[in-house]
């Protein structure tokens, strides 16, 4: 029987149609498409054997077919039941319980609310006014604000001081910030992380926003370390799709960001070189969950990770 790869997709235009290209014509009996829905009924089967998710994260339906789709047996890449753990506060948590590196952290509350709190009642466990010089003593200048859930480096502050703080705070609205201590890196890596074993640490500069290929960026003892620490992060997660960013100061690589399960794969933003491999190591990955299934539904048990 042929087994069937689905794609759940939004604007991205060059990995898609590449990985189907790519899938479609390995010597496989496996076909790679675009997934189509149009309505979903409860305990529908799921004629894909895997599922590459890239947008769920933004339309909430394809989030809840996709929850339908594990319960039937098909492998969802990621597993959609982990994105309620994706914050950058859990993850700095999460770091720091790995023994990976971290930035020192701290999770502020909202700035404002939905209509119907009443902060007089509502936010009754909520301490007033926040003692910021407290939070500044921990944290320290510069640091960074940044949305706890967002992502693309959207709604990311650098600030030199308490007033830099305050201004950007003020214009978060309903998000929920954190405050993250800022890292003088003198080297930056983000790493491609796929299946939870596979890992391309590519240097890339945050402030240019782009890749450079140099396979040689780091010494063997670095490049040792940055692998292993993604693997202890994505294989903690389950996530089979990530990237996982490294700040290195002092030739230690602090873990930035490492929930990113919808990584970019743009061909222009990858360069040619790393979007093939991304494209090839991807093929593999999905005709060898569509040929060994994984019960993913087990994967919720994530938690006794903590406890081996």
């Amino acid at each position: 029987m042929t087994l069937k790869v689905g794609l759940m997709v939004g604007r991205e235009w060059s990995f898609p149609p590449a990985l189907i290209e790519e899938v479609n014509g390995r010597d496989e009996d496996i076909i790679a498409e675009f997934v189509q829905l149009g309505g979903t009924k409860m305990d529908e089967p799921c004629p894909y054997a895997v599922i590459v998710d890239r947008i769920s994260h933004e339309v909430p339906y394809y989030r809840s077919y996709l929850k339908n789709a594990v319960l039937q047996g098909t492998t969802v890449v990621n597993n959609p039941f982990m994105w309620g753990s994706d914050d950058k506060f859990f993850e700095a948590s999460l770091a720091t319980k790995l023994g990976v590196a971290s930035p020192k952290t701290l999770v502020l509350p909202n700035k404002d609310y939905v209509p119907g709190i009443v902060h007089g009642e509502s936010l009754r466990n909520l301490i007033f006014p926040l003692d910021w010089d407290a939070i500044l003593d921990y944290i320290g200048l510069p640091c960074v604000l940044k949305d706890a859930h967002g992502g693309g480096w959207k709604e990311v502050y650098v600030c030199h001081t308490k007033e830099d703080i305050w201004n950007s705070y003020n214009q978060s609205g309903l998000l929920t910030m954190i405050l993250q201590e800022f890292v003088h890196w003198d080297h930056y890596v983000r790493c491609m992380c796929l299946g939870q074993k596979e890992v391309l640490p590519m240097k890339y500069d945050p402030k240019e926003r782009r890749y450079h290929v140099e396979h040689a960026h780091m010494d063997a003892e670095l490049g040792e370390r940055v692998v292993n620490d993604a693997l202890k992060l994505v294989q903690a997660l389950g996530y089979d799709m990530n990237t996982v960013e490294f700040a290195v100061r002092d030739g230690v690589p602090y873990a930035i960001d490492f929930m990113n399960p919808a990584p970019d794969m743009d061909i222009h933003s990858l360069t040619p070189t790393y979007f093939e491999w991304v494209v090839q190591h991807m093929a593999n990955m999905v005709i060898d969950l569509a040929l060994n299934p994984r019960p993913q539904v087990t994967e919720l048990k994530w938690n006794t990770f903590f406890n081996s």
